[in-house]
């Protein structure tokens, strides 16, 4: 980090009576929250696109819980109670 940048760092960091430490720390928090909403945007818009075509389950619930617990007694190392 060259000098100028490191003095800036040192003012935000006094601004808000941190330490430089902890304002890098904290700075890292945040950018990889912003990373991570991103992943989320994604996944929301994904989930958009699958909603306008209609894509989804193509059985009713109680057919699909039907077909599970027949799964379950097939292979009852499959049961989690």
């Amino acid at each position: 980090m060259q000098d100028p940048e490191y003095r800036e760092v040192q003012r935000a960091a006094r601004s808000r009576r941190m330490t430089i430490a902890e304002w890098v720390r904290q700075a890292l928090i945040q950018a990889r929250r912003q990373e991570a909403s991103g992943d989320v945007e994604k996944k929301l818009a994904a989930v958009r696109t699958a909603v306008k075509h209609n894509i989804g389950p193509s059985v009713e619930i109680d057919e699909m819980l039907a077909d599970i617990e027949r799964g379950y007694l097939a292979d009852p190392s499959l049961d989690t109670d």
